[in-house]
């Protein structure tokens, strides 16, 4: 028997990052252009999966840019949003 899917879950509370840490020195530019991408990208995964956003086909541009504004994360690029259902798709 099917289990009944619980009911979205509202963001309540903003954001809140943890304390930042150095990054390693000496990495090429991209390196670290990539590295705080894949962070944004995993934060907005995390933020739409806590609204009931739990399929990849459901994080339009849109709606990831709008979950962003929410818990008050800059504006993600087109190339951050696939990176974002990238992350929903592979997760399961």
């Amino acid at each position: 028997m099917p289990v009944p899917a619980a009911a979205p879950m509202l963001i309540d509370l903003p954001y809140t990052p943890l304390a930042k840490k150095a990054l390693p020195a000496g990495q090429p530019r991209d390196w670290y252009i990539t590295h705080n991408r894949r962070l944004k990208a995993m934060r907005l995964a995390i933020a739409l999966l806590d609204s009931g956003v739990y399929l990849p086909q459901q994080a339009h541009n849109r709606r990831i840019r709008a979950t962003a504004e929410l818990v008050g994360i800059h504006p993600p690029s087109d190339t951050t949003c696939h990176m974002v259902r990238a992350l929903m798709r592979y997760s399961r």
